[in-house]
């Protein structure tokens, strides 16, 4: 990554200010706009020009930045979006953590769209899915939110990181073909995704948040081209939901009943599982590391060797309806959920166990 462009907002200022700093001696760029909106916009031109871009914020931020973020989504163009979750709505509780803005990662702008989220619930795991983050931008051009929350944010814990040469790292595929033969949103390969040309190196396209055709131009009076166009981009992510799905399952092999967690709730929820094995409960944890695409399947398989499910999010149950959705009655769901600012403790996640249970 090596253009940043943001806005302070509690409470994610913090990547920001490490950013100003560090970005610089590595040859890249840090600029503080004006506000979230032309953060997004700054974003999506240095994406343009062929540099790894990111943003980070917050809830009302977030907000903010939503009608780039489709365009972004729209017209192709990779790009990271970190959003720091704090109680919420509108300005709401600055320094809480929350896991409230789970459904507007995914339907937050508006239309049909594709959109990719990935959600921490360590320091390690900061760092490497960030960096998956990055890949998963490129490989299929597509805006991917890091949807971390104010504990995770804010912890501190000892990590071991892996080294550059450990690291996967991939990077968008350029055009095969002379820039008089360029058409940048022409699909032949079966993934789905076009190549990216990059401004500034001879090619020249249109790009517009308009229904547009191969060549990047408008063509809203096409009804056939709009069809085929938003169900190539939704395809393009959803139709990967089982390649994308990236989840940790601890303990699920023998299980009676599973605790779904993600974020710093999953570590409440580690330890609850840990101590209702103590006690002789079979218990198991299935933590989302993905959350957009939702992985249906694999809470279905889950669902159908299991007696019961408890959802623990810390809002009013965004992902407990996925959840519900994907079981399709296979098991019982149950929700563990709190909205006043803190966290959910391991003890409350094990009370919902033994009731459960």
């Amino acid at each position: 990554m090596r253009f940043f462009a943001g806005y302070p907002i509690t409470p994610s200022t913090e990547i920001a200010e490490i950013l100003a700093e560090r970005l610089p001696r590595v040859g890249g760029t840090f600029v503080q706009m004006e506000d979230e909106i032309s953060s997004m916009a700054a974003v999506i031109g240095a994406s343009l020009t062929g540099v790894k871009a990111m943003t980070a914020t917050s809830g009302p931020g977030f907000s903010l930045k939503q009608e780039n973020i489709g365009f972004a989504a729209f017209t192709e163009v990779p790009c990271v979006i970190v959003n720091v979750q704090r109680k919420g709505p509108s300005t709401g509780m600055p320094t809480s953590p929350a896991q409230g803005d789970v459904m507007q990662a995914r339907w937050g702008t508006h239309g049909d769209h594709p959109v990719i989220a990935l959600t921490p619930f360590s320091v390690l795991e900061a760092f490497t899915l960030t960096v998956e983050a990055f890949n998963l931008a490129e490989k299929y051009r597509v805006p991917v939110i890091l949807l971390m929350d104010e504990v995770i944010a804010h912890m501190r814990e000892r990590v071991e990181l892996p080294g550059p040469e450990d690291l996967e790292i991939v990077d968008r595929r350029k055009p095969a073909v002379k820039p008089g033969e360029y058409y940048p949103y022409d699909v032949e390969e079966e993934d789905g995704v076009p190549p990216m040309a990059v401004f500034g190196e001879g090619y020249r396209f249109h790009v517009t948040g308009l229904y547009h055709d191969a060549m990047g131009y408008p063509a809203t009076g096409n009804p056939r081209l709009a069809d085929q166009l938003i169900r190539r981009l939704v395809r393009k992510i959803e139709g990967r939901v089982e390649e994308l799905t990236m989840v940790d399952e601890v303990q699920t092999e023998d299980a009676k009943v599973v605790v779904v967690a993600y974020g710093s709730v999953a570590r409440s929820a580690a330890r609850a599982v840990r101590l209702a094995r103590e006690e002789g409960y079979r218990v198991g944890l299935f933590r989302p590391k993905i959350i957009w695409p939702f992985p249906a399947p694999r809470v279905r398989k889950l669902a159908a060797r299991v007696e019961g499910l408890i959802v623990t999010e810390m809002n009013m149950g965004q992902v407990f309806r996925e959840v519900e959705r994907a079981v399709q009655g296979m098991a019982k769901v149950d929700l563990v959920s709190r909205v006043d600012g803190e966290l959910i403790t391991p003890v409350e996640v094990l009370t919902a166990i033994k009731e459960v249970y």
